[in-house]
């Protein structure tokens, strides 16, 4: 809650600067296509149920790191107001214990904070795009569309496989969800733009991690990441 709260007050801190250079009629609006490249935190709101060692409650949930990387968009305006786009990026994100076991926990003994898998994830996400000021050199807009997540590689941590004694397997679902957004394009020249941006979307999964004979940690996971941004644009 405290991420959700920073995160939207910056925004409209940076909004709010920016609304008052606006002019009208700067530019062209017949431009068809944006890309866009930016530099990107995810920052996960994340939750999760304590986590079940064959089935016993082991009293510790999960959590997950943010992280930072670069990503690309690209966007097609069907009207000067009305835009659909499409993001590209991959992230790895640590996923780490939550909580201290109590002693009637099967996992009583591992200390908080440990790591016990990382995860490769691709995120393709399609928001619908409304344009307030199509004409302005500042253009506010605001995003509602889907999200995919893939998990591409989960890997287990060698401390963990060593805390538990042998080799670890681990599986990742895949996951659908909802994404919001808000943004603003800030015109540089006729062509060129300085964008800020941010998301939030609705990310779920469930992680099962197996050793031994057939020993099995189980555990949901809600991400639910902000994806805050900001970079450079053309538009053509």
């Amino acid at each position: 809650m405290l991420y959700r709260k920073s995160v939207m007050t910056s925004l409209m801190l940076i909004i709010a600067v920016c609304m008052s250079s606006i002019t009208t009629n700067a530019f062209a609006v017949d431009e068809k296509w944006k890309v866009r490249v930016r530099g990107i935190a995810i920052i996960p709101d994340d939750d999760s149920n304590n986590a079940t060692l064959n089935g016993t409650d082991t009293g510790v949930g999960v959590e997950v790191d943010a992280q930072a990387m670069p990503e690309v968009d690209l966007t097609y305006m069907i009207t000067p107001n009305w835009g659909i786009e499409a993001i590209a990026s991959m992230a790895n994100h640590d996923v780490n214990v939550d909580g201290t076991a109590p002693a009637t926990s099967p996992l009583f003994g591992v200390p908080n904070g440990t790591k016990l898998f990382d995860t490769w994830v691709l995120p393709p996400t399609i928001t619908l795009q409304y344009h307030f000021m199509p004409e302005s050199n500042i253009r506010p807009y605001v995003g509602v569309g889907a999200n995919y997540t893939a998990t591409l590689w989960d890997n287990a941590d060698s401390g963990l496989e060593a805390l538990l004694g042998g080799p670890v397997t681990v599986s990742s679902e895949n996951s659908w969800g909802w994404a919001v957004q808000a943004g603003l394009d800030y015109d540089i020249n006729d062509s060129w733009f300085f964008n800020v941006d941010v998301k939030y979307i609705d990310i779920d999964t469930t992680a099962k991690i197996g050793f031994g004979a057939g020993n099995q940690i189980e555990v949901d996971v809600d991400i639910d990441p902000f994806v805050v941004g900001a970079g450079i644009g053309y538009r053509f």
